[in-house]
């Protein structure tokens, strides 16, 4: 191996699954040596009829028939109990690949939108690893093992007579040149049509996340319209593979039979002309055939093979781009300061900079208010923030180290995030509040519940924090999951938290616990980051910083910064946004 193949990547992920099919090297091995015993087994049938019409029948001994009989009840038996094991070891290979790749695929599901910004058919590595071990859990292995015993078969067949080997051979031969037209001419519509699944199942998944939009707005049918587009061409392209595979394994069928009948009359040619015994007709159309049927195994199994090997070609793309992650020495717990150095963002799979050289130095117990126009970068700065995007320059850093130098899971315990889109999971309220740690603590959970002030409002649902909140968190009004998702980013009293337009949902209620929430994480020595439209969310700030198309305006004090950005905003004023001031004698924004 040279070292340019160490270093590259693409290498990298191909042995990574390479890796995980050798681990099960000695289980193959086994499958392989099975295989082989299956096949010498196989000729049971075809020595059996040579045996009775050259012996049986002219000795008319009915001992010897027997004897040959029990002989061949025990062979087959063996067989049937080879089939068994063999069958159960693929199934064990195709789990044990599942599982040494499995946690690999789904967490290169979770990375991909933050790598590429691919917001695509999200389940497809899965379906893809699904595909790998079902072809190896089924008789797909098993026709490729049976291949190298072709040349034993068609060896016998020449044994027994030159033309009934040669009749093999050309047999072969056929179904070898189908074999590879049948790989060729489903490449095309295999790829396609796993395009157009990736497509349809893409505008299912938005339709059933915005349902309540689409038919609040009258646009069902529309979309509906646009995933049957989507449907049919998957279903054109699906149809077009399956039918150039079952035409094909029609022709090799129909050529085995005939086949097996032109073995048949050359042996009984043979017999005829004194050159073959008897027992050589009906031998050498079982071997005959045998030494086809692999071929013929191989053709029925293409489309699964197809799909196995199109998934383990994305598989390899996928982990090629998303190697493991290297966990980097852990780092003692922030307590000081929170840097923004020169950051610049650019979105995942973009090349547009939507934030631009932004600095800024936060100290424990500082809170920053962050405000700006819509489009002007706020929600971009947050995601370099909590480490969701990579700056494309500069470093997010956290007491002095850069967040690159944490592994995510340490770094965020130290982080709550409340981002502007809010997402519950499945689960019940205590398993949200506590970031669905496991054997969480109560009392860690309560305290989060009442650090965010929604204590009360839990303890008053059904099942107080037993309550199952539905798949994102549709058991709950926009506010109940919003005020629950700021317990979740208070949970075990994180140093930094960075809040995304946290009050969008709220009512002065609520207003109220957020305010209360950003005063307690500061009282505590924690930073609090707001991104704020609404005055109310930053009025426990003592910071703020100004966007505007993607670069920092102003940044400092809050009276002095919205002092200078109020004439800004009135001279330019921003469609739909409300001016920020500040009431005398308070420091209150309003």
């Amino acid at each position: 191996m040279s070292r340019a193949q160490k270093r590259s990547p693409q290498f990298a992920a191909r042995s990574e699954l390479a890796s995980a099919l050798a681990a099960c090297r000695n289980a193959l091995i086994a499958v392989g040596l099975f295989s082989g015993m299956s096949n010498i087994l196989l000729l049971t049938g075809s020595l059996f009829m040579l045996e009775v019409y050259d012996r049986v029948l002219p000795s008319r001994s009915l001992p010897t028939l027997v004897v040959m009989v029990v002989l061949a009840t025990g062979l087959y038996i063996g067989l049937g109990i080879l089939d068994v094991i063999r069958s159960r070891i693929l199934v064990r290979i195709g789990n044990s690949l599942d599982e040494a790749l499995s946690e690999r695929v789904y967490d290169s599901i979770v990375r991909i939108p933050l790598k590429t910004g691919n917001r695509g058919d999200a389940l497809q590595p899965l379906r893809d690893l699904d595909a790998v071990r079902g072809f190896l859990s089924a008789a797909g292995p098993v026709a490729f093992f049976d291949l190298p015993w072709m040349p034993v078969y068609l060896f016998i067949c020449f044994v027994f007579h030159p033309y009934i080997g040669l009749t093999a051979l050309v047999g072969m031969i056929v179904l070898c040149i189908l074999t590879l037209l049948t790989d060729v001419n489903m490449k095309y519509p295999s790829k396609v049509a796993a395009e157009s699944s990736k497509q349809r199942n893409t505008l299912a998944e938005a339709s059933r996340r915005n349902a309540e939009a689409l038919t609040a707005m009258g646009m069902t049918t529309r979309f509906m319209q646009r995933w049957s587009k989507a449907n049919r061409e998957y279903v054109t392209h699906t149809e077009a593979a399956s039918d150039i595979a079952g035409g094909f394994g029609a022709v090799s069928k129909v050529l085995r039979m005939l086949l097996q009948s032109m073995l048949l009359a050359v042996g009984a040619w043979l017999v005829v002309n004194g050159q073959a015994s008897g027992g050589v007709i009906i031998a050498g159309s079982i071997v005959g055939s045998r030494a086809l049927a692999p071929i013929d195994q191989v053709i029925a199994q293409w489309k699964s093979f197809t799909a196995a090997r199109m998934g383990w070609h994305r598989l390899n793309s996928l982990l090629a781009l998303l190697p493991p992650r290297e966990v980097p020495m852990q780092l003692q717990p922030p307590s000081n300061n929170f840097s923004v150095d020169a950051v610049t963002a650019v979105p995942p799979g973009e090349q547009k900079v939507v934030l631009q050289d932004v600095s800024f130095t936060l100290e424990a117990g500082s809170g920053l208010g962050v405000i700006g126009p819509t489009a002007s970068g706020k929600s971009s700065l947050v995601r370099m923030l909590v480490g969701i995007w990579q700056p494309a320059r500069g470093k997010v850093r956290i007491d002095g180290a850069a967040l690159d130098q944490w592994a995510p899971e340490a770094l965020g315990q130290h982080i709550g995030y409340l981002p502007q889109d809010v997402e519950l999971f499945a689960g019940t309220v205590a398993e949200n509040v506590a970031r669905f740690e496991e054997n969480a603590n109560p009392e860690l959970v309560i305290a989060a519940a009442q650090a965010a002030g929604v204590h009360e409002m839990i303890v008053n649902l059904p099942g107080g924090y037993d309550t199952p909140v539905g798949e994102n968190g549709s058991a709950l009004s926009s506010g109940q999951a919003q005020r629950v998702a700021l317990a979740r980013a208070l949970y075990r009293d994180p140093f930094l938290v960075v809040l995304d337009e946290p009050n969008a949902n709220l009512d002065s209620e609520g207003d109220e616990a957020l305010t209360q929430a950003i005063i307690g994480v500061r009282a505590r020595g924690g930073i609090v980051i707001v991104v704020a439209h609404r005055p109310s969310a930053i009025a426990a700030v003592d910071l703020i910083l100004v966007l505007n198309k993607g670069r920092m305006r102003h940044f400092g004090p809050k009276e002095e910064v919205l002092a200078k950005a109020a004439p800004q905003r009135a001279a330019a004023p921003v469609p739909g946004a409300q001016p920020l001031q500040v009431v005398p004698n308070t420091g209150r924004a309003v």
